[in-house]
């Protein structure tokens, strides 16, 4: 299971999902042990087929060196890592995938003239060496010098890196899918009241700015299978235009909004790998 400091404000949403997969395992006839992410990194795993929300970063070590060994995890330990923010911003990047045009930082450093070089105004500043544990995490700034306070704090913090997004104005999309299955769903978080941080309020009422669906489920699968991520949600905005730009993506989400349905597709996905393999 995820580590409760993991699930800022989701503690019983990433519980729920969790055990509600294992249950549609039982259901198909597989026997499930359940371990805490203390548990795991203690050792007391030795099962060779993982499924698992973990976010440790001992934790992601571990699940890479059984999969190294032959054991089949899901989601993978190195998916895991690739979610990480930095490392997913520079992969995204790298691949094509409509993203946000980024600046990968280091907090002990002035970034003024580097945001006012690229005619940075408002922005997103996140912390780029883990994933986001808590509100502080990821901030919006409304000027360059805003920006620069938020990354001395993330310093004054003990975080060393910081990712900052350029901001991007439209309709802010919460979606969720399962590699290789026909499962996708998508809403806006901001009409259903659906919050981590209180972040979608930046962007606000949502104006139903018209776009291609199937290009949003492509896009997605597309960064699930750059990231190595099979189970995955993530975030976009779409533009005026009908633009779509992945803003965030997510290992193993909650699910909360489509909990029922998703839970039996991962299950299923995850029985369907361990038949291919074994």
């Amino acid at each position: 299971m995820r580590a409760e400091v993991y699930s800022p404000n989701h503690i019983g949403n990433d519980a729920a999902i969790f055990n509600a997969v294992a249950d549609g395992l039982r259901r198909q006839g597989c026997e499930v042990n359940v371990y805490s992410e203390t548990q795991f990194a203690a050792g007391a795993v030795q099962e060779r087929i993982v499924f698992n929300m973990c976010r440790e970063s001992r934790s992601i070590r571990l699940l890479q060196q059984m999969e190294d060994g032959g054991a089949l995890v899901f989601n993978s330990g190195y998916g895991i890592e690739n979610c990480m923010r930095e490392r997913m911003t520079r992969l995204l990047r790298e691949s094509g995938i409509p993203s946000p045009e980024s600046l990968l930082v280091a907090t002990d450093e002035n970034v003024l003239p580097l945001l006012e070089e690229k005619g940075y105004e408002r922005c997103w500043v996140k912390r780029g060496d883990s994933h986001a544990v808590h509100k502080e995490d990821v901030a919006y700034a409304r000027h360059p010098e805003e920006a620069q306070a938020i990354v001395k704090e993330f310093s004054l913090r003990g975080i060393s890196r910081a990712v900052i997004n350029r901001h991007l104005d439209g309709d802010l999309i919460k979606f969720y899918g399962v590699a290789d299955t026909s499962f996708f769903y998508w809403f806006y978080p901001f009409e259903t009241g659906h919050s981590k941080y209180g972040c979608e309020t930046v962007n606000g009422a949502v104006h139903r700015f018209r776009f291609d669906e199937e290009e949003l489920k492509r896009i997605a699968q597309r960064a699930g299978d750059v990231l190595d991520v099979k189970i995955y949600g993530g975030d976009c905005i779409v533009g005026a235009d009908g633009k779509i730009s992945v803003i965030d993506f997510n290992d193993f989400p909650s699910f909360a909004p489509c909990r029922k349905e998703a839970a039996t597709r991962i299950a299923e996905y995850i029985l369907r790998e361990i038949k291919h393999t074994i």
